[in-house]
């Protein structure tokens, strides 16, 4: 290979033209099993494999195997923005080589790879045509790609998408398993978005010549990649510089192909100027040149490569060896003389013409004149032909192909009115642009005029709707036949160029029409011989781009650059290219994008966050619905338009840019007509998409985007897009615009959609799920191959004429040229229309499968829609508009053979779409709907639209950040502060609250307050009558920075699924991560703002908070906008509720008792009827309380008897009885006329069931506690008649924005939303008065749109004031009796001053969170003659042993892990710290040391045991990632005595083989070399570009992450650590896991799925450990939406798992080490032991530490009484545990110390065995039954605390029992335990003594 002879210019081999294909797409998914390749027969090559390996061997120079592993493994990808040009690539790629040549590496071998996107348009085939054969450089190659089977015909059908490359990195010498090549199964080529390099060769029976390009180009869906690699190795390739000159060499003189998009020219004229062998059993392979990696370079596996028989290889100059592509045409000159007649000579000239000027599909209707034209089309090799027998459906046909691959096809007819019938398809192909060449077969000019058969003037027949016409003259010899050709070239020019369109060329011919043979002269032959030979076309057309002058569009300039409110309006566009060209300009522009559904955006995979518009695309995908908003269009006027590509679908968007005028209005577009019904475009730009595109990016232009205009346009649309999802996704029935919402949603990346006219093509535009294909992504995604998401559906439609005629036909013909899966949806009269289309359905011609979608309302729905609906008579409208049918299209389908399917609800059109998505065969899925039901959604769409636009535009209009947008601090928070009020439930004992104050405020900052009440929670058992009753939560101030502040509310309640301690951790974190975050205007809308924002601002999964604690951080979000809105909460969530004064004064919301069921029927009765005489007309009363439903049935009658039936009387079970139960309370209620039940059944399958046969109306309450993905979806399923409120506790269901959409599916559905409190302080029940009187107002808006009569007040659930004694406020909530009607109500006014003017009750108040400091040190440690200064930092209380160690990851430190430390500081010690090489620490050597063995594991293991012992005296838990985790194994499994256990995320063992250790090593220190020599940020960017980080990049703080990483100061240190303490150097730990004595979590994450089979693997081998007292301690946690950098993904969810260190087995098990401080924080103890109970945690270790210095006997005795409420193990062990006497019947042994005052005695009766423990008051009854003999089993003595409702409860795992116990507390929170261990069944029940 020479590389020094290069031309100098690339302009020296350039041609004037070449060749350029459309892409051709197909996937084939072939099985994996390597069983298929064995016993196959062997395939015999012939000589031609002989002349390439001489061709090779002789030129170049192979590397050996283990040469090339190594030099594989030191690749490096970097991945480019991308370009908008091939050409523009390649510069990119050559300024990137040369930066990097400029920073050379010292390692002696090395790879970089250089890849970036370019435009779709640039293919590979075209690349590797205009390569010329002189040219020095090979190997260069074209292999086809996507298609079985591909032929030389697809090829010229344009149907080949493929991959070219030039030149060789190096060249590898490998042999195949034993395997055959017809054993190989078909494959796409790899995914663009791989990181990874191919290897190409030549398969020769079981070996290959395996290369890797040095220049390769890649084409895949909606663009190409383009990539360049360069390799050195000083002793067997070049040298460093050499291999970059060679790289830069190429990027410069490569010939480019030139623009020529119309058509593609003959291939084989072009491959046959090379000396080319063909092989029709050559193939060529690819394969990841990384899995060659693994060891496997000696016999390479083909199951993972990919074979393709269409290629075409030059080795050298004069070796070519090629396959399927060239084509099969004979000698023309021969064929030509051969000609039998004059007709057929002139009819194979024209053929062959369309041919060399690549048109090669014809379509021909049956006709005797055109005769010649058809018989020679057939016959014909390189040519597909179609035929029909209905012209107009042929000709529709025709342009659908043009509009599927961007060239004519040709359309053959007979003469008279078949040529007429072509005109409705003319004309909408000149309106559109479409290029059609339309060759009509006439008479001789003497037959017509004469009455001749079929003789009609086709002269000029279409008039101005074509480009140009031409009429032959008859075939004759005295014409020379070089007129056919250049009649032919200039008709084809005329339909190709700008503008595109139709041209007509009409044939005379004379008889014999037929073959028959007649005497012609040779003559006419003459002056075309060359033509002959050449293989090209006649005449080439050479265009000249006028290029954009900068002086003349300077103005252009300035206008874009000055725009303030610019809008970017993108409308029809079909090319790729233009659609890539458009993207790039608007994420260059920053403007908001307005994508109508033909642009090719409107349905993508991108999402834009509401948080950050300014960080992405904002697409504002539903403008024309926002518009209906009189407000909303009176306010958007965007200062500057440009709009790419002419047609706007919307007519509502081209009357706003009508009412924009003036402003400056650009319109561009490649074609010169005048697109500009309003006459309001001010510069018409003449152009194409990217060259307008180019010459912006080129130009440099800034943008400054009024960010107001941004926010505005960003918060409408997601309103508007969230209330016609919500519409469209909860209506029951099938709707015409739930087709176009789910048709979008189900297309895949290889789908292509084709919407009819009328009404289809609207509602896709107004109601097409754009997003819903996209992850959340924001700002750039740098490892994506294009830097940003790309993948687009494209949506063509015929809007030329916009008919509904021919769009069937259309649709075939677009599958056909587009190559692609096509769904095409229509409207019923469409299909009607054109039902002739299904003729050529049938035919299936070289095209994938379709899907026709036919919304059949049995007439025209579209003009129901229109004025002349309101105004016309019915019958009318039905005969002569909507043309009513019943027409069956099942029989029309059936007729033609053609699959149907009729679906009439959403599950069946979802399963239709995918079933026909998977399947081969094209299918009719026809849709039942309905005119009239059509047009009255459509009202609600548009009128719930409106008004949700109309809200939040006077949402944020109110808000002044808006109106002050360069005060960016004023929606900022400063801090979250938090106040911790808590109680004990049913006390048991006295506790002194200064004590708890004093102990707790000097240990751990925190003071602890509780609200006292007047009665036990409705959750506690009947009978409980302790003398105190408190609850306990937290009260959240938010800070912000202008000074306001927002108060919230955080409670969970203990029979939920929350506890204290977790929620404070939650809060801890946040407090940390939320200050300086900016609050966006949009949040008070509660239509996904709130989800969003947490998402993109803390970096978190809105569903990792707490329920309660994001109730409580939206309460004080939403307090803190208020307050500096000088507005309330109500006038925040309802900007039209009155805000004066006198008017909120009357504002109130109603409120329904709460009464508990305690007492006798009657009792609760009189009860009862005092509750009414308050004033309350509704009560809700507890059941399912009592021994059995009869007796709650008996209190109902007694109440109903009581107070009459004009109050509202509703019960509550709270799912704690059985269907049967139920059903037996509903029985006997039935006349009591209950308002509803509350969740009657605890299994919510049976609640429709219960509403069926018993009649009781029924309300959801528990069940909504649990909605997280797709609520709508769970909500469904209660639509029922029976089912008519539900209950919503906003801090169980996960806050405002969540219960906002429960109440909206409700009210919608016509239930009641009834808004219910959890027992809160006065602080959340105001907030919840607010919140209730908004969702009254909704629910009146919402019946007055659905002409619904007005609905009657709720009564909402909020009487749980009566429980409180105290409260957190000092101005408790007003509810009172109102004096205009008697009823007891909450004052709205009053409310909003409680949250207003809120003053903390001081006295309530004993703990206040302050957020600890975290203390920065360094700690020097001397090992193995090297010191190391490690730089720490740390939280907590020095004085806890529970000390946890933080690892971070490569490039990391102990920064990430502040947020984690933060939360966990209140229980354990928390250190971080900087791991050698990162960060603030450093390392010294000693002079005579050798620096290359000081930074082994070994070495850092010892320093790390050297720093545990001098930080504590106690073992440690170390918690890693990634490389720290690795290091934590390492130490758990060789320096165990300071480990108590690890928690290993992301982490691994090491490689377990030596060969892949030793090339990793190879890689690991080229990437040490490059990190050196490149600089740490080029580095970084390229290090996270890798596959590993796919999911970390869509996070939300992916840059600042990014930039964290390149703040390390020692580069050198930092590389160091990268080359020593990699995997390749790393021992494997594999062996020691069996050998394992810690308890080892395990935590990958769902998207990780390289370390999910590592986790596998070691929990497998840890399993399998010969340590029985521990290998059952181990878990394997997968954390769900995260990747491998799981703690910075999903932190909280983490947390979770490895808080307080939860180890477990196969069950979880929890290990709780307490110390002093926690002792007294015991109630929280007992909480995080039943919760993690409930959430399945299996077994429970307590372990339990005292430090008592300093107390008085007083309060000793305190503390050992609280410490019954706290489950212990290790405390009692050994010679203190009971000693149990199988045979007697009392063990009356001594209790320990810390139980000898209140355990009495303990009793056995093992005849009927049964325990009892006497403890105080109290006696615990165990009953004991076993599966085996009681004997057999060691009994473990059982511990019941109660706390609030549940039990706690820990069996004491003596030394003699190896496992521990499993138990569980039931989900109905009574006061039930079961223990299940090997066949051991308790069952435990409290009662009073």
């Amino acid at each position: 290979m020479n590389l020094y002879h290069l031309p100098s210019s690339a302009s020296s081999i350039l041609p004037f033209y070449t060749t350029t294909l459309p892409p051709c797409k197909t996937t084939v998914k072939a099985p994996s099993s390597r069983r298929r390749f064995t016993h196959l027969r062997q395939r015999s090559y012939g000589r031609n494999f002989k002349i390439v390996r001489c061709s090779i061997q002789e030129e170049v120079k192979f590397l050996e195997a283990g040469e090339a592993e190594r030099l594989l493994a030191t690749c490096i990808t970097r991945t480019l923005h991308p370009a908008l040009t091939l050409e523009s690539g390649l510069e990119k790629i050559k300024d990137a080589v040369e930066e990097l040549k400029s920073k050379p590496c010292s390692a002696k071998a090395g790879m970089y790879r250089f890849q970036i996107a370019v435009s779709p348009g640039s293919k590979a085939l075209s690349w590797f045509c205009c390569q010329e054969p002189s040219w020095g450089v090979f190997p260069q190659f074209f292999v086809s790609t996507g298609v079985k089977n591909s032929t030389n015909k697809l090829l010229s059908f344009s149907r080949t998408r493929g991959v070219f490359g030039i030149g060789a990195a190096f060249y590898i010498k490998t042999h195949f398993c034993s395997v055959s090549a017809d054993q190989i199964p078909f494959r796409r080529y790899q995914s663009v978005d791989s990181m990874h390099p191919m290897a190409y060769g030549l398969f020769e029976n079981k070996s290959s010549y395996m290369f890797i390009p040095q220049i390769e180009l890649v084409e895949s869906d909606g663009l190409s990649i383009l990539t360049a690699t360069l390799a050195w190795d000083e002793t067997s390739l070049c040298p460093y510089e050499e291999a970059f000159d060679v790289i830069l060499c190429l990027t410069t003189a490569l010939a480019m192909p030139a623009a020529d998009k119309c058509l593609n020219r003959c291939v084989s004229s072009v491959l046959r100027k090379f000396n080319i062998m063909v092989d029709e059993h050559a193939q060529m392979v690819c394969k990841n040149a990384l899995l060659l990696t693994d060891g496997c370079l000696e016999y390479m596996e083909l199951e993972n490569a990919s074979l393709s028989s269409q290629f075409s290889l030059r080795l050298s100059a004069t070796t070519t060896i090629s396959n399927n592509m060239l084509d099969q045409s004979l000698d023309i000159g021969c064929s030509l003389r051969e000609s039998s007649n004059i007709n057929t000579l002139w009819a194979s000239l024209m053929i062959e013409e369309c041919y060399r000027l690549g048109l090669t599909y014809f379509c021909i209707a049956p006709g005797s004149r055109s005769s010649p034209l058809a018989i020679a089309a057939t016959s014909h090799p390189m040519i597909n032909c179609i035929a029909c027998f209905d012209e107009r459906s042929l000709a529709y046909h025709a342009i659908g192909y043009a509009r599927g691959c961007h060239k004519p096809a040709v359309v053959i007819t007979s003469s008279g009115t078949a040529v007429s019938n072509l005109l409705p398809a003319v004309v909408e192909a000149s309106q559109d642009f479409l290029p059609l060449l339309l060759l009509t077969a006439d008479r001789p000019p003497e037959l017509l005029d004469t009455g001749a058969n079929q003789a009609i003037n086709q002269v000029n027949h279409y008039g101005s709707f074509v480009r140009h016409f031409f009429s032959l003259p008859a075939p004759t010899d005295i014409i020379s036949t070089r007129m056919v050709l250049t009649t032919v070239d200039s008709a084809v020019y005329h339909a190709t160029a700008s503008p595109c369109g139709p041209v007509h060329i009409n044939c005379s011919f004379r008889e014999p029409l037929e073959n028959t043979p007649q005497e012609w002269s040779e003559n006419c032959l003459k002056g075309i011989e060359f033509w002959v030979l050449s293989g090209q076309p006649f005449t080439t057309y050479i265009s000249s781009h006028n290029s954009f002058a900068h002086s003349n569009l300077a103005a252009v300039l300035g206008i874009i650059q000055e725009a303030q409110r610019g809008l970017l309006l993108i409308g029809a566009v079909f090319e790729e290219d233009d659609i890539y060209a458009a993207l790039l300009l608007a994420k260059h522009l920053k403007w908001p994008v307005v994508a109508d559904i033909l642009s090719g955006l409107r349905l993508r995979k991108y999402k834009i966050s509401i948080s950050k518009p300014n960080e992405g695309i904002l697409f504002v995908d539903h403008l024309d619905h926002a518009l209906l908003s009189a407000e909303v269009k009176q306010w958007i006027k965007p200062d500057v338009i440009v709009q790419i590509g002419s047609r706007i679908t919307s007519k509502r968007i081209s009357q706003m840019l009508q009412d924009c005028f003036p402003c400056p209005y650009m319109l561009i577009d490649n074609h010169p007509s005048r697109h500009d019904p309003s006459h309001i475009i001010t510069h018409r730009i003449h152009s194409s998409i990217t060259q307008f595109t180019n010459w912006v990016l080129e130009s440099c232009v800034t943008t400054h985007i009024n960010s107001k205009w941004i926010n505005f346009l960003c918060s409408i649309n997601m309103m508007v897009d969230w209330e016609m999802s919500f519409l469209i996704n909860s209506e029951n029935s099938l709707t015409e615009p739930y087709v176009a919402y789910i048709t979008s949603e189900a297309l895949d990346y290889g789908s292509t959609m084709f919407v009819g006219n009328s009404m289809p093509i609207r509602d896709a535009d107004m109601y097409a799920n754009g997003s819903s294909m996209g992850e959340f992504i924001c700002g750039n995604d740098t490892s994506s191959t294009s830097g940003f998401p790309l993948h687009w559906i494209q949506v063509v439609g015929n809007r030329g004429a916009s008919g509904i005629d021919g769009l069937l036909s259309t649709a075939v013909g677009f599958a056909v040229g587009h190559n692609k899966k096509v769904v095409c949806v229509i409207g019923d009269v469409s299909f009607l229309h054109d039902t002739n289309g299904l003729a050529l359905l049938k035919q299936r011609i070289s095209r994938k499968q379709m899907t026709i979608l036919v919304i059949n309302n049995h007439g025209g729905a579209i003009f129901s829609l229109l004025p002349i609906a309101n105004t016309a008579e019915e019958e009318i409208l039905n005969k002569y508009f909507y043309t009513s049918h019943n027409v069956g299209i099942q029989s029309l389908c059936s007729a033609h053979s053609v699959k149907h399917v009729q679906v009439h609800t959403k599950s069946e059109l979802q399963n239709a779409l995918i079933k026909s998505q998977h399947e081969e065969v094209d299918c009719v899925i026809e849709v039942e709907s309905s005119i009239d039901a059509n047009a009255n959604f459509h009202g609600y769409l548009r009128q719930f639209a409106c008004q949700a636009a109309s809200h939040a535009f006077s949402t944020i209009s109110q808000l002044s950040v808006l109106n002050s947008l360069h005060d960016s601090r004023s929606f900022k928070i400063r801090k979250l502060e938090s106040f911790q009020y808590r109680s004990v439930l049913d006390l048991l004992f006295s506790i002194k609250r200064d004590f708890f104050r004093n102990l707790l405020l000097n240990a751990v900052n925190f003071c602890h307050d509780r609200i006292q009440l007047n009665a036990p929670l409705t959750t506690t058992p009947i009978g409980n009558h302790h003398s105190k009753h408190y609850r306990e939560g937290f009260v959240l101030t938010m800070h912000l920075e202008d000074g306001n502040t927002g108060i919230g509310e955080v409670a969970p309640l203990g029979a939920h699924k929350e506890n204290l301690l977790d929620v404070k951790e939650q809060l801890q974190f946040l407090t940390h991560v939320i200050e300086g975050i900016p609050l966006h205007p949009s949040l008070p809308l509660l239509k996904g703002s709130f989800s969003n924002w947490i998402s993109t601002n803390l970096g978190i999964p809105p569903d990792s908070l707490l329920p309660c604690v994001r109730c409580g951080l939206e309460m004080a979000i939403l307090n803190a906008i208020s307050a500096a809105e000088r507005c309330t909460m109500l006038n925040l969530l309802h900007p039209h509720s009155p805000k004066e004064e006198c008017s909120a004064k009357l504002s109130n919301v109603n409120i329904c008792a709460l009464l508990d069921s305690d007492g006798t029927p009657e009792e609760v009765a009189c009860l009862a009827a005092t509750l009414v005489e308050e004033g309350f007309t509704a009560i809700k009363l507890k059941v399912a309380r009592r021994a059995n439903p009869i007796q709650d049935a008996i209190v109902v009658q007694e109440i109903r008897k009581k107070i009459g039936f004009q109050v509202q009387l509703r019960a509550d079970a709270n799912r704690k009885w059985s269907f049967d139960n139920a059903l037996q309370f509903g029985f006997n209620v039935k006349d009591c006329a209950l308002q509803y039940i509350e969740e009657p059944v605890d299994d919510e399958d049976d609640i429709i069931k219960f509403c069926e046969e018993s009649g009781l109306p029924v309300a959801l309450d528990e069940t909504i506690d649990n909605l997280h993905e797709n609520p709508l979806k769970m909500l469904a399923r209660f639509k029922h008649n029976g089912i008519v409120a539900v209950v919503i506790k906003p801090s169980f269901v996960g806050g405002f924005e969540k219960a906002a959409l429960i109440a909206r599916w409700a009210q919608q559905e016509g239930k009641m939303a009834v808004v219910s409190a959890a027992f809160e302080s006065g602080l959340a029940l105001s907030a919840y008065v607010q919140f209730s009187c908004f969702l009254e107002m909704q629910n009146a808006e919402l019946c007055k749109i659905m002409n619904k009569e007005p609905p009657s007040p709720v009564a909402h659930g909020l009487g749980t004031y009566k429980w409180l004694k105290d409260d957190v406020t000092t101005d408790p909530i007003c509810i009172r009796c109102d004096a205009a009607n008697g009823f007891m109500v909450a004052s709205v006014f009053n409310a909003a001053q409680t949250l207003t003017n809120f003053n903390i009750n001081q006295n309530s108040i004993i703990q206040s969170f302050k957020a600890n400091e975290v203390q920065n040190y360094q700690i020097k440690v001397d090992v193995e003659g090297a010191t190391f200064s490690i730089y720490m930092q740390e939280l907590g209380d020095k004085r806890n042993d529970n000390v946890v160690v933080f690892l971070h990851g490569f490039l990391g430190s102990s920064e990430d892990w502040i947020p984690v430390m933060k939360a966990m500081s209140a229980s354990s010690r928390c250190i971080a710290l900087d791991l050698p090489g990162h960060g603030g620490s450093k390392m010294q050597v000693d002079d005579d040391m050798n620096i290359g063995a000081t930074l082994s594991m070994k070495v850092v293991a010892n320093m790390l045991h050297k720093l545990f012992l001098s930080l504590t005296t106690s073992k440690v838990t170390v918690v890693g990632y990634s490389m720290g985790a690795r290091i934590a194994l390492y130490l758990a499994l060789r320096c165990s005595n300071m480990v108590k256990g690890v928690v290993l995320i992301s982490g691994s063992p090491g490689l377990d083989d030596e060969v892949k250790r030793k090339v990793r090593s190879v890689k690991d220190d080229f990437l040490a070399c490059a990190m050196i020599s490149n600089g740490l940020d080029l580095f970084t960017e390229t290090w996270y570009s890798g596959e590993l980080w796919r999911s970390l990049r869509s996070h939300p703080r992916f840059n600042q992450i990014v930039a964290s990483r390149k703040k390390h100061h020692d580069v050198r240190a930092l590389s160091k650590a990268l080359s020593d303490l990699g995997t390749g150097r790393q021992p494997s730990l594999w062996e020691d896991l069996k050998h394992n004595k810690s308890s080892i979590l395990l935590i990958v994450g769902d998207k990780d799925d390289k370390f999910k089979r590592i986790a596998h693997s070691m929990w497998s081998k840890l399993e399998d450990g010969d340590n029985d007292p521990v290998k059952h301690l181990h878990t394997m946690v997968k954390v769900p939406n995260s990747g491998h950098a799981v703690h910075i993904e999903n932190p909280l969810h983490v947390m979770e798992f490895y808080t307080n260190e939860n180890f477990d087995g196969k069950y979880m098990e929890g290990n709780i080490r307490s110390s002093m401080d926690l002792v007294t924080d015991g109630i929280n103890i007992c909480h995080a032991i039943v919760d993690r109970v409930k959430r399945n945690y299996e077994a429970i270790v307590l372990d339990f530490q005292w430090r008592t210095p300093g107390l008085t006997s007083d309060e000793e005795r305190e503390l050992m009484e609280l410490s019954n409420l706290i489950a212990t193990m290790k405390f009692i062990t050994g010679n203190d545990c009971w000693q149990w006497n199988m045979g007697t019947n009392v063990a009356n042994q001594p209790a320990p110390m810390a139980f000898r005052s209140n355990i009495r005695t303990i009793t056995s009766d093992s005849a009927s065995s049964k325990y009892h423990i006497y403890y105080d008051n109290k006696t615990i009854e165990t009953t004991i039954t076993t599966k085996a003999s009681v004997t057999e089993q060691w009994i473990n003595e059982i511990l019941l605390a109660h706390a609030q409702d549940s039990m706690v409860v820990v069996g004491l795992d003596v030394e003699w029992r190896p496992h521990p116990i499993r138990f569980m507390i039931n989900k109905s929170a009574t006061l039930q335990l079961c223990i299940d261990t090997k066949g051991l069944i308790c069952e435990n029940r409290y009662q009073e003594n």
